[in-house]
């Protein structure tokens, strides 16, 4: 199995073309943090995609038995990353096709997950959203595709000049702009899954921090203490993992995590949908080999893992 850390990820599918080249400062993260593949997948060979070249490939693929369809497991899958892997020398046949991430893509554009979100709305002019600020003063608008904080904008009882200009650029790239009432987060957490040929598996709970969407750290508790925190039931869950099974179990295959906010008054709105290996999961793999971390904060530190 070749495991590669790719945290860019989410920047490459706001992207979308197969040569984008995610900043330095990415780079560097993945590079630091490729370790982090090995919590998840223990003995797995780890590492960046940087460090992937055509040479280590080479030496890769022939140890690779004849016949054989080796593991390629990423933070998360996308054209960028299979563009650059066909580069170095990864067979075709190895990976998902244009086709395959190109639907997983549009699975991760936030309007996928209307249906299950009540408040939020797809937008796409002024007049639209000065319609919803009139009954909600305090709005956050998101682009369809972003992530770790990125393409958020917080409006407060009128749109300026600048979120009209952002909107429309953001619209003219990505059909839409969702906005949803602010809200008083009291808790963070999400729901971990895994698909296997179509069907749905429940890995567990996630209860983190984020600051303004910026993930932070993760609080290591068991899936039960986590559900009695934050109040999840297994009515809900069972709602959820229907509209999953309908909906994304026929069309992806591996991890991923549904976010989640426990509001101030007590109630729990679905956030968002990562199609991709999560600190959620990584935290919940800690836990499990580590039980004595209960109680404790899991980070990623100058890509270490960091547990206070």
């Amino acid at each position: 199995m070749l495991c590669l850390f790719n945290p860019e990820h989410d920047l490459c599918l706001a992207n979308g073309g197969p040569h984008y080249m995610p900043p330095a400062s990415a780079l560097r993260f993945a590079r630091e943090g490729a370790s982090v593949m090995q919590v998840l997948y223990p003995g797995a060979q780890a590492l960046a995609l940087a460090q992937a070249d055509s040479a280590f490939i080479a030496v890769w693929i022939a140890q690779q038995p004849e016949g054989h369809l080796p593991a390629i497991v990423p933070w998360g899958w996308n054209l960028t990353l299979a563009t650059s892997l066909l580069k170095v020398g990864i067979p075709a046949q190895w990976l998902p096709s244009a086709a395959t991430l190109a639907l997983w893509r549009q699975l991760q554009h936030r309007s996928t997950l209307l249906p299950l979100q009540p408040e939020s709305h797809a937008v796409q002019t002024p007049r639209q959203v000065d319609a919803l600020l009139a009954s909600h003063p305090r709005l956050v608008l998101k682009a369809p595709w972003s992530g770790s904080g990125r393409g958020l904008r917080w409006v407060d009882h009128a749109l300026t000049p600048l979120d009209q200009q952002w909107m429309q650029k953001v619209v003219a790239a990505q059909q839409c702009v969702i906005a949803e009432p602010r809200r008083q987060v009291a808790a963070d957490f999400a729901l971990l899954y895994h698909i296997h040929h179509g069907q749905l598996h429940f890995v567990g709970y996630s209860l983190f921090n984020a600051l303004h969407g910026v993930y932070r750290s993760n609080l290591l508790l068991p899936d039960s203490q986590i559900a009695l925190r934050v109040g999840y039931t297994e009515a809900m869950r069972s709602h959820l993992d229907r509209w999953l099974l309908a909906h994304i179990a026929p069309h992806y295959e591996g991890p991923f995590g549904v976010d989640h906010i426990l509001d101030s008054e007590g109630l729990i709105h679905i956030s968002e949908l990562n199609l991709r290996h999560t600190m959620g999961l990584v935290a919940h793999q800690y836990l499990a080999a580590h039980p004595e971390s209960k109680g404790r904060t899991l980070t990623l530190v100058d890509g270490r893992l960091v547990v206070a």
